[in-house]
């Protein structure tokens, strides 16, 4: 066999065009050193990966960096489609930035250019064929938000924060190379599907011990990244200190990243009735303990955080079904692994709308406050807060936020056709439990205004950030950003089986 490997620079194209958008920030910011060229640089690049990876996806399937029939990098249908999602959630949340740039309170240029690093990253992990690749993307996506997470200067809370996500970060990656390094022990393979093929073909090294070490360190190193219970406590405290524009992106882009990473080696490498029963646990703690944390949340960052974790359960419901033997055949894992997929592209867009009205809502540079922050707002701005309400309304999985609803429809649908009918009633009964705290915020957005301080801590008028509550952001390009992700969210709604069929390639 041949050991000279193959290169395809088409199927590359999405990720040149992410890598220079990164490099073209870094030159920007040096040769004029204008925050306003430097944040259009990063999102005409931005713009630019997500249509060249839509005219490469829209393709047949392409391979590249193989070596005899193994490819570390696959660029088809569904890495085009996590590819597209991360460039334009970049861009979102470039355009939320905005204001918290020009206010001097970020330095453009290495907030521009951490966003483009990740952004790379993103888009070759939806494409990546070998755990090595895998783990680099990965990394790639998330250590630039450990320093983006920081970047709130004189803010004790965002400092805490960094350091939260990064010592969890940090053990999280030691588990996920552990257990790659003990599975290529194990197989002598790297490449997901021939580690899978080997697995599949020795069943006798399911039996070792170390074989049962590497598939658990391996997804519970992931589990990490996706903030599924028990791996959550990291989440709120990171969301909550980050700047509300970057805790934006850890909760649709990265959330996105490592879901898409754990299904990686959850289809193509490992067993999947052993890591069936593991994920259906972890769908059921992370959905539960999301839901009724969130209940008692306070604080609107706090409370969209644990209303993450518990989607996050939502998106890992689908996998659960593997634990059965009607979940492991061929048409029920493919609708179980497209039904996941598409519920996290149904749950980021509808996420990217929550926070960009809350941005729009809140004073610039101002954190997420509290409900009682935004009691009354509709009264005061009517659109930014029916965009909310019909974000939260879809998270929730009600009417007319249709895409909620279809993403739940979807994941529901797998798990009956899988036989894992009592982890449908599961996500069911939780589903009615997160309307509780879902339908407490919109109805606070029409409610009466809070009167007299905020929480008792405050100057009437002035929220939590520090900044008059009554002094919104109203930024252009943070309404064309609400706009736009409420418009998307309405689209996909009435047209859910275009995701299914992408997410399915």
């Amino acid at each position: 066999m041949s050991v000279v490997q193959s290169v395809d620079n088409v199927a590359l194209l999405p990720a040149y065009l992410a890598a220079g958008t990164a490099v073209l920030v870094l030159l920007a910011d040096l040769l004029v050193a204008r925050a306003r060229v430097t944040l259009a640089t990063a999102a005409v690049g931005a713009a630019a990966t997500a249509l060249g990876a839509a005219l490469v996806g829209a393709g047949s399937e392409r391979r590249t960096f193989c070596v005899g029939p193994d490819c570390s990098y696959v660029f088809g249908g569904r890495a085009a489609l996590v590819a597209v999602v991360v460039a334009l959630l970049t861009l979102g949340v470039l355009a939320l930035s905005g204001p918290l740039l020009r206010a001097g309170q970020s330095p453009a240029g290495e907030y521009c250019f951490l966003l483009a690093c990740s952004m790379t990253g993103g888009v070759v992990l939806g494409a990546a064929g070998d755990l090595i690749t895998l783990i680099v993307a990965l990394e790639t996506l998330t250590l630039p938000l450990y320093v983006l997470v920081g970047l709130r200067r004189d803010s004790l809370a965002s400092a805490e924060a960094a350091v939260t996500f990064f010592v969890v970060s940090v053990v999280a990656t030691t588990l996920t190379l552990l257990g790659a390094a003990l599975l290529y022990a194990a197989t002598g393979g790297l490449h997901l599907g021939r580690i899978g093929a080997i697995l599949a073909d020795r069943t006798d090294l399911l039996d070792l011990p170390l074989t049962t070490a590497a598939v658990a360190l391996v997804v519970l190193g992931l589990a990490f990244k996706v903030a599924a219970v028990p791996f959550h406590a990291w989440a709120p405290a990171a969301y909550d200190g980050a700047p509300l524009p970057v805790a934006a992106y850890l909760s649709t882009a990265s959330k996105l990243g490592g879901v898409v990473a754990l299904l990686a080696v959850v289809q193509h490498a490992l067993p999947a009735d052993v890591t069936g029963p593991v994920l259906a646990l972890l769908a059921v703690l992370t959905m539960t303990v999301g839901n009724l944390v969130a209940l008692r949340q306070r604080r609107t960052v706090r409370l969209l955080a644990w209303s993450s974790v518990a989607q996050a359960g939502y998106i890992l419901a689908p996998l659960g079904a593997l634990a059965l033997t009607a979940g492991r055949t061929a048409d029920a894992r493919t609708a179980a692994y497209a039904a996941a997929v598409a519920y996290a592209v149904f749950f980021v867009l509808l996420e990217l709308a929550a926070f960009a009205a809350v941005v729009a809502l809140r004073p610039a540079g101002a954190d997420g406050g509290t409900v009682d922050d935004l009691r009354g707002a509709a009264r005061r701005h009517p659109w930014r807060a029916a965009a909310l309400g019909l974000a939260l309304i879809g998270l929730a999985g009600l009417p007319p936020g249709l895409a909620g609803l279809f993403a739940k429809v979807t994941v529901v649908r797998s798990l009956l056709d899988g036989g894992a009918g009592w982890l449908a009633v599961v996500v069911a009964v939780n589903a009615v439990v997160g309307l509780a705290y879902y339908l407490r915020l919109t109805a606070a957005l029409w409610a009466a205004p809070a009167e007299g301080p905020v929480g008792g801590a405050a100057a009437p008028g002035v929220g939590s950030g520090g900044v008059s509550a009554v002094a919104p952001v109203r930024a252009r390009t943070v309404g064309v950003v609400l706009a736009v992700a409420t418009a998307a969210a309405l689209v996909l709604g009435f047209a859910p089986q275009f995701v299914l069929d992408v997410a399915a390639r």
